[in-house]
């Protein structure tokens, strides 16, 4: 058992788990839709994830990861022409630099957020969008609709899980299903940079070091 933020018990429940084949990830782009949690691997570390468009669904993810909902939820797309159904606006010369060099991989950036996200999604009006490489990620995204709110697979305060194993033993009873792609080739979250002053700003530096890059600009 465990408690939801009203301190309600919850019933524990085993994951289904799921592979990267194509059969698979269909189904957990079904449970995806019908508001449920689902584990995934990324290019960088395993994610959580749920339909970005359900209010509830983001909600019970705050919940599972107990998680502050002041730091919001990023979002990933399947491919770029889904950008402007969570974005607002159009992207930078500077941002298109970036994305061409980037997306899909490891690098996300801060946005204005669209209009049609649920508030709960993340406060104020931007958003964290990455187009991920790993190609099974983007085709249980795509089957889902093309975009997901997600944050890395782990508990708030512990180190984010790189192999389903681990995202079992800390979200596996707070999450229909979890997709088992083996051990991350990575070890760490994306990179995030926020354009919207005209300035590249680094958030944070993970994954991707863009230093090079931006130096160059």
């Amino acid at each position: 058992m465990w408690k939801d933020e009203g301190g309600r018990m919850k019933d524990e429940r085993v994951a289904l788990r799921l592979t990267t084949q194509r059969v698979d990830l269909q189904a957990a782009a079904r449970l995806l839709g019908a508001g449920e949690l689902v584990v995934f691997p990324t290019d960088t570390v395993y994610g959580i994830g749920c339909d970005a468009w359900n209010v509830a669904a983001i909600e019970q993810l705050y919940v599972a990861k107990e998680r502050e909902r002041a730091k919001g939820l990023p979002i990933l797309i399947s491919d770029m022409a889904v950008l402007p159904r969570v974005m607002a606006g159009a992207l930078s010369q500077l941002e298109q630099r970036l994305v061409a060099r980037f997306w899909p991989g490891g690098l996300t950036l801060i946005v204005p957020r669209h209009p049609a996200l649920p508030a709960n999604i993340a406060p104020g009006e931007s958003i964290a969008v990455r187009l991920p490489q790993l190609a099974s990620c983007r085709a249980m995204i795509r089957a889902a609709g093309g975009a997901i709110a997600v944050s890395s697979a782990n508990l708030s305060g512990y180190e984010a899980a790189i192999s389903a194993e681990t995202a079992t033993k800390m979200l596996g009873t707070r999450v229909a299903a979890i997709v088992d792609g083996g051990r991350s080739s990575g070890i760490l979250p994306s990179t995030i940079i926020d354009c919207r002053t005209g300035q590249p700003r680094i958030i944070r530096m993970g994954a991707l070091d863009v230093t090079t890059f931006l130096q160059d600009l």
